[in-house]
């Protein structure tokens, strides 16, 4: 069974003059367990919308969406569960707050619902900056580290649940052109080492095509 199942997802939002603009128009879309999928498009494409239902962030107005063979429009799913537990987020903008180390943000995640991390969870967290290249930042604060090392500690935040799938909005799209080519390898190492599902949107050739697969998200539809 494949991971994601996305079916006639249909997206519309208000214009602003009583009018709706439709977005999404019946997106399909599989995933299997272990895929790195790249999608691509114009700016206003809808790659953000489609990446933010796949993230439970947005409901689709149609169609259905299975995650790990499960209905996210079933009644009574925890939705902030789900996104802590099974989804891990790369921003374009990194989102580390400030008030926290390196190390700290990237345990961030595993204090939704207690408030200390566990020994086996920080000496993850220090693998995934040894995976990253970064393991001298532990202790730095975001505000004293490259875009490069911001955009790797959030890849390391990411993964430190272990999800079942890792969603990437642009996450190569501030980052000069060799800290882009970096975030892209290491987001390929970490799709063949530890075996993680992702699916990245980008509007760039080159990001992309570190992907297993590429699709285009172009008239409200994926080709």
């Amino acid at each position: 069974m494949p991971l994601i199942q996305l079916k006639e997802i249909q997206k519309q939002f208000p214009d602003g003059s009583d009018r709706l603009n439709t977005v999404l128009r019946g997106v399909e879309l599989e995933v299997e367990r272990g895929e790195f999928v790249a999608i691509k498009g114009a700016s206003g494409s809808g790659k953000t919308t489609l990446l933010s239902i796949l993230g439970t962030l947005l409901t689709p107005d149609g169609g259905s969406y299975f995650l790990d063979g499960r209905d996210m429009a079933a009644p009574g799913i925890d939705y902030s569960l789900v996104r802590n537990r099974q989804i891990g987020f790369v921003f374009q903008d990194h989102r580390l707050l400030p008030q926290y180390t390196a190390i700290e943000n990237i345990l961030l995640p595993t204090l939704a619902c207690r408030s200390e991390a566990s020994v086996e969870e920080v000496a993850y967290a220090r693998r995934l900056m040894e995976l990253a290249r970064i393991p001298g930042v532990a202790a730095q604060y975001p505000h004293t580290l490259s875009g490069g090392e911001a955009s790797r500690v959030a890849v390391c935040r990411a993964l430190i649940m272990k999800p079942l799938l890792v969603l990437a909005d642009e996450p190569t799209g501030q980052l000069d052109r060799e800290n882009a080519q970096n975030i892209a390898s290491l987001l390929s190492e970490v799709n063949q080492t530890m075996q993680a599902t992702i699916v990245m949107v980008t509007h760039s050739d080159e990001t992309s095509s570190v992907a297993g697969r590429i699709l285009t998200l172009q008239d409200g539809k994926l080709q």
